[in-house]
């Protein structure tokens, strides 16, 4: 729940990859990839 909210902010640009918590990072780079936006997670 808390990595699609990290994941909806990067999308919107409101937070960056290196925002997320380290606990949260694999998830929330799982979720853009499916999106089709990996490359956010850099």
């Amino acid at each position: 729940m808390l990595a699609m909210l990290y994941a909806t902010y990067i999308i919107k640009g409101q937070k960056q990859y290196s925002d997320v918590p380290d606990l949260l990072k694999p998830q929330v780079k799982q979720i853009l990839e499916n999106e089709g936006l990996g490359h956010l997670a850099a």
